[in-house]
C-alpha cells in the first residue's frame, strides 16, 4: 500500500471528481458536497439552510457535506465541521446528542453455510436476546464494573475477564483495533455529576438501545479490487461477520444535555449567535468549552465499552450455539459523532463529525498502529435488509478530512414512514417467507417499521458516490442474515 502522501493534503492541490463533487457557494462561506448527480439533485433543499447557519460560527474554516446528509438539530446528520486547534470552537450541535455513537465488527471463524437453516439463524437471536438487554441490566449485573473506572479509562477500566483474545492487556486486540482504547481528559468535571447519572450509565452498559441501532449477524463478499487488503485485514468470501451499532447510552444523553445548555450560555455572555437558535456552540478555550470537551470524552469511553460489551454478550450467544470452538474477533471499532484534534497537512485540526465517518489512509499518522501500513477498516452500516459496506479510506480523500458517509441517510421520518410504508412490503424487503429471509427479532414487524428500508437512501447509491468520489474504496459488501434491533425510537 502507499504510505500518505502529505503534499497532497487539503487545501493545497486537491482536485475532486466533479461529477461527484461540487462547491456550493452560501452567504456566509462554501459547503462542500460529495454525491452524485442524481444524489445531488435529490437532496433535501433544508440542509443548505443549514449549512448556511452553521457557516455564521467563527472561525470556520471548512465545512462538508457526504451524500446520506439529511436534517437534524442545529446541524445535519452528514456534516464534517473544522476549526484551527487554537482559537477554535467546540459545538455539541455538531456532535450530535448520541455522543460516541458509532460501528464495531467482528470476524467469526464461521462461513455463510454454517448459519443458513434458519431454524438455526432463530435460535441464535433467541439466545442474543438472552444476553443483550435493550434499555437495561437487571440491577446487580456487572458488578465486578465501576462506572468511574469506565468512564476515565474507557477499554482500560475493563477487568481482564471482558478481554476474550487471553492474551496480557497491552497485546489485546480489544485495546488495539479501536480508534482509542482510552480518550483521555481532566476529570475535575466528573465531581459534579449526580449519583443517578453513575447508577443509570452503569446499568445501560452493553446495551443496544433503540431506534437506529442494531446489531447484526452478516456474511461478507469481498471486493475484488481490495482483495490483497481483505486478505490483509483476516477476511475471506462468505465470512460470517458481526456488526454492531450503538453509542453511549445515558451517559452520553446526560452530557449533550446538561454540558449543551452550559455552552448556549457562554453564547449568551460572550454575545455569539447564529440565525439558528439551536445551533450552540463555545470557544474551545473557554471555560465552558474546556468542560464540554473533557465530559464529550467521557463519554466517548463509555461509547467504545458499550459497543465492547455489547459484542462480549453476543459472543457468549454464539458460545452457547456453536460451543467453544466458535472464534469471534475484533476488525475495528469507530465512532461517528464526536470532535476531537486531528493531524492532516502536519496542522493541528479540531474536526467535527455528526453522522460521519473517518476514513484514514495507508500511512496517515492517526492511524492505530495495527493498520498504519494500510489504512484502518471504515465501517459504513445499511438500512434493515440491505447491505453494508466496509471501506478504506484513499488519499484523495483528505479534501474532506477524511470523512465518509455513516450510513443510507433517512430520507423519511419515522412518522411518515409509519404512515406510508406497510407491514407487507417491510416484509418483502426482509424476504420474509424465502430461504433468505432475515431473521429479526421482532415478530410483529409493526414494532419496527420506522427502521424499514422504505426509511432510508439507497445505501448502494450512497456507497457509488463515496467511491466516485475518490474517498475511500469498497474492501467488502456485508449481506445480513439476522438483526436485533431494540423497539423504543
Amino acid at each position: 500500500m502507499p504510505s500518505y502522501p502529505e503534499s497532497n493534503l487539503y487545501p493545497t492541490g486537491l482536485q475532486p471528481n466533479e461529477p461527484f463533487y461540487r462547491e456550493v457557494e452560501l452567504p456566509a462561506g462554501s459547503v462542500h458536497v460529495y454525491a452524485d448527480e442524481e444524489m445531488y439533485a435529490g437532496l433535501d433543499p433544508r440542509i443548505f439552510d443549514m449549512a448556511g447557519h452553521n457557516l455564521q460560527i467563527p472561525g470556520i474554516r471548512y465545512m462538508g457535506y457526504t451524500p446520506d446528509v439529511h436534517m437534524g438539530v442545529g446541524t445535519c446528520i452528514g456534516t464534517t465541521a473544522v476549526w484551527n486547534r487554537e482559537g477554535g470552537m467546540v459545538s455539541p450541535s455538531i456532535v450530535g446528542s448520541d455522543i460516541g455513537c458509532g460501528m464495531r465488527v467482528h470476524l467469526t471463524n464461521l462461513h455463510r453455510s454454517d448459519v443458513q437453516d434458519l431454524r438455526l439463524r432463530r435460535k441464535l437471536v433467541n439466545r442474543i436476546e438472552k444476553y443483550l438487554p435493550m434499555e437495561a441490566h437487571q440491577r446487580g449485573a456487572f458488578s465486578d464494573l465501576r462506572m468511574d473506572h469506565i468512564v476515565q479509562k474507557g477499554l482500560k477500566g475493563l477487568p481482564n475477564k471482558y478481554l476474550p483474545e487471553n492474551v496480557s492487556a497491552k497485546r489485546s486486540p480489544s485495546l488495539t483495533h479501536v480508534e482509542h482504547a482510552r480518550f483521555a481528559f481532566d476529570p475535575e468535571e466528573l465531581n459534579a455529576v449526580a449519583d443517578t447519572y453513575w447508577v443509570k450509565g452503569l446499568r445501560q452498559l452493553g446495551t443496544l438501545g433503540g431506534g437506529n441501532h442494531f446489531a447484526e449477524i452478516q456474511y461478507i463478499e469481498i471486493a475484488e479490487e481490495n482483495r490483497e487488503l481483505a486478505e490483509r485485514w483476516g477476511m475471506r468470501d462468505g465470512q460470517v461477520v458481526v456488526m454492531i451499532h450503538s453509542g453511549s447510552r445515558a451517559w452520553g444523553a446526560m452530557v449533550s444535555q446538561h454540558y449543551t445548555s452550559m455552552a448556549a450560555r457562554a453564547m449568551k455572555r460572550l454575545d455569539l449567535r447564529t440565525d439558528d437558535p439551536r445551533l450552540i456552540f463555545a470557544p474551545l478555550d473557554s471555560p465552558e468549552g474546556r468542560r464540554y470537551t473533557d465530559m464529550m470524552a467521557s463519554a466517548l469511553n463509555v461509547a467504545v465499552v458499550n459497543r465492547h460489551l455489547i459484542a462480549y454478550a453476543i459472543r457468549e450467544a454464539f458460545l452457547d450455539v456453536f460451543g467453544s470452538k466458535f472464534q469471534m474477533d475484533i476488525l475495528y471499532d469507530l465512532m461517528h459523532n464526536y470532535a476531537w484534534e486531528e493531524s492532516h497537512g502536519g496542522e493541528d485540526w479540531f474536526v467535527h463529525r455528526k453522522g460521519a465517518t473517518r476514513a484514514l489512509p495507508a500511512g496517515h499518522p492517526d492511524n492505530p498502529d495495527v493498520y498504519a501500513q494500510t489504512g484502518h477498516p471504515a465501517l459504513i452500516p445499511g438500512s434493515m435488509g440491505t447491505s453494508s459496506y466496509i471501506m478504506a479510506g484513499l488519499p484523495s480523500g483528505a479534501g474532506n478530512y477524511h470523512s465518509i458517509c455513516h450510513g443510507a441517510g433517512r430520507i423519511r421520518s419515522r412518522t411518515a414512514t409509519k404512515k406510508l410504508v406497510t407491514v407487507d412490503e417491510f416484509a418483502a424487503a426482509l424476504k420474509v417467507g424465502t430461504e433468505e429471509e432475515v431473521i429479526v427479532n421482532h415478530n410483529a414487524l409493526g414494532v419496527i417499521l420506522d427502521e424499514s428500508p422504505q426509511a432510508y437512501k439507497d445505501v448502494d447509491r450512497i456507497i457509488h458516490s463515496v467511491a466516485g468520489a475518490g474517498l475511500a474504496s469498497v474492501v467488502a459488501k456485508c449481506k445480513p442474515l439476522a438483526a436485533v434491533k431494540g423497539a423504543k425510537t
